[in-house]
């Protein structure tokens, strides 16, 4: 890769001056715009390269006092950081955006994506981004390398996950939930600092705070994107309160406890944050558990490659399986790995890869198939049409939405029985069904738009203090989902640090309450415009039709405005309405569920 020469930065300083001395000017100003564009899209895919196989290797390969990897990764990041946070673009692409009507759409699409990278690494703060890059390696690094224990025994977070999604001894469920929140402890004085160094890097270029920064990614200010999450989940509380009611009496009930609480103890419910509940509900006729334990792992994988090759997607490039990390290490291994599923796009083209620890049951069953979404959505918009810069979903929540939406897919009894994961008329209770389903993504909700975003934006926006890190999250989790700590969590814990995005996909979370809405959305335009199925009971299996739709969705990345792009596909703006019909069935039933039982979490005026 040359280097931008004098020539060229002569040229550019030029026509962003707003030279207009000919009738050619504006091809002149294209010209000079699509030369500085492909200079900076070949470096910028050169670096991250070279970034992404550095983060990939301090990822898979976490071995306890060896900082190899991390060396090599803050290098790396560090070189990426300084190429996009470069006076020279940074003035180049302002200047350029001043005579923005004179460019093409998607030329100052690219001038305003190298600007928004830009204020993530701003050289006239380069220490300070060392500084962060440095911080964000260390703590990654701890998250990752903990050594998790019970009663003295190492064990593994699928291992706590299995003990929370079956014991029933409370005291045995309560060590197990003790144990995944020890890392915490080590991660709280990292937080704060992170905290700190996010917010004076990006104010570098004019944001007030990092959460400010990473809203203003959708066209949103922080106020924006505060009322819609607060729409989101006032909408959908109605239901959320009498699922929360159902929930205490019948995790009650299962762990024989004759005083129902107020709060739920966290320690009760399945996930070890309590953002997902769907295990309290066994739906008859349908044990996918058990049937998948007749399969191995890497027929889970290859179940969703084949998946999406039936709605018309290729198969998956050879160098997937070659290079991707997809099952739990051995026991003997000798070190450790990220234990959150992951998908990977290495070179913005074809090397894709995944991230997992899958075993042969029904959460890792979903999670590939969602993953898989992930991958897919790369290769589709790695075209010639679609600019290294706008290789990105349309919004961040979009990637999500799609490949949860294949998971959910995969998990219909149409879907199951026509992969024989269950008997063909099979009967069940399709009642019970939407409430397993509810207490997954209606439960959801007030974890993503409550406890998270607001504690991600009282952390960044309002400077929450470091010794009020643990009380403000239970706190918010108390007032969102109505759950409680088993017992009294001082502040030498950090549990908010226990989640893996508070610490590595920093004040995105609500990327994941958008896109359970959006999801709904398209899957209910799916359901009834191309399949004429019923939305709770689909078979997308070898619909070309529905792939031909879902890649339209993504083959555009974010060179589409998302907003258009939904509008143009559903017909609607972004709205819960979809997610909010799709489970109004319940709300009769779980009113005569509940009826005499008392309700501990207030209505809302």
């Amino acid at each position: 890769m040359k280097k931008i020469s004098i020539l060229m930065v002569a040229t550019i300083l030029f026509y962003a001056c707003g030279s207009n001395n000919n009738e050619n000017s504006n091809k002149g100003l294209q010209d000079s715009v699509q030369a500085f564009l492909d200079s900076y899209n070949q470096k910028y895919t050169e670096l991250n390269v070279i970034a992404n196989e550095a983060s990939w290797l301090t990822q898979i390969k976490i071995i306890e006092g060896d900082s190899t990897n991390a060396i090599a990764n803050n290098k790396a990041q560090e070189e990426l950081a300084v190429f996009t946070g470069s006076a020279i673009n940074i003035e180049t692409a302002t200047n350029y955006l001043k005579q923005q009507e004179k460019l093409a759409e998607l030329q100052v699409k690219q001038l305003k994506a190298i600007i928004y990278k830009a204020a993530n690494n701003p050289e006239t703060v380069g220490d300070l981004v060392k500084e962060r890059i440095k911080a964000e390696t260390e703590q990654t690094e701890k998250l990752f390398g903990f050594d998790f224990k019970i009663d003295g025994k190492s064990v593994s977070t699928n291992k706590i996950d299995a003990i929370l999604g079956e014991e029933l001894n409370l005291v045995k469920r309560q060590k197990a939930w003790e144990s995944s929140k020890e890392v915490g402890k080590g991660l709280k004085k990292g937080l704060a600092n992170l905290r700190d160094l996010r917010n004076k890097t990006v104010q570098g270029l004019g944001y007030k705070d990092y959460f400010e920064y990473q809203v203003s990614d959708y066209g949103m200010t922080t106020q924006e994107m505060i009322d819609m999450l607060q729409q989101f989940n006032k909408e959908l509380y109605p239901l959320f309160r009498e699922l929360h009611t159902f929930a205490r009496y019948e995790l009650a009930k299962k762990y024989k406890v004759n005083e129902v609480p107020d709060l739920i103890p966290a320690h009760w419910l399945p996930n070890r944050w309590g953002q997902d509940w769907s295990s309290l509900v066994d739906v008859e006729g349908i044990n996918l558990d058990s049937a998948l334990k007749t399969k191995d792992a890497e027929w889970i994988v290859k179940q969703g490659e084949r998946f999406y090759v039936s709605l018309g997607f290729p198969e998956l490039p050879k160098s997937f399986y070659e290079k991707s990390d997809l099952y739990p290490l051995a026991a003997d291994a000798g070190y450790k790995k990220n234990n959150h599923a992951s998908a990977w796009h290495m070179d913005y083209n074809q090397d894709v890869r995944s991230l997992m620890s899958v075993e042969p049951n029904s959460e890792w069953y979903e999670t590939s198939h969602h993953e898989l979404g992930h991958i897919y959505y790369y290769l589709c918009y790695s075209n010639p049409d679609v600019p290294v810069l706008l290789r990105e979903g349309a919004n961040r929540a979009y990637h999500e939405a799609l490949g949860s939406m294949m998971g959910m897919a995969a998990m219909q009894k149409p879907f199951m029985e026509n992969l024989n994961l269950i008997p063909k008329g099979t009967k069940t209770d399709e009642m019970k069904t939407l409430l397993k389903e509810a207490l997954n993504y209606v439960v959801f909700i007030p974890f993503s738009t409550g406890t998270m975003s607001m504690f991600e934006h009282e952390l960044y926006s309002n400077n929450l203090p470091m010794d009020e890190y643990n009380k403000r999250w239970w706190e918010l989790a108390a007032q969102y989902q109505g759950i409680a700590p088993p017992a009294v969590r001082g502040e030498e814990y950090c549990d908010a640090a226990t989640k893996t995005h508070i610490n590595d996909d920093a004040a995105q979370y609500y990327d994941y309450a958008l896109s359970y809405i959006l999801l709904f959305q398209v899957h209910d335009h799916i359901s009834k415009n191309i399949l004429k199925q019923d939305p709770h009971a689909t078979n997308y299996y070898g619909n070309k039709e529905v792939g031909k739709f879902i890649s339209e969705i993504m083959t555009p990345g974010a060179s589409a405005d998302w907003r258009k792009l939904l509008k143009e596909k559903t017909g609607s703006e972004l709205s819960a309405k979809a997610m909010l019909d799709y489970f109004m069935p319940l709300m009769d039933y779980l009113k005569k569920e509940n009826a005499n039982r008392k309700y501990t979490l207030p209505t809302l005026n």
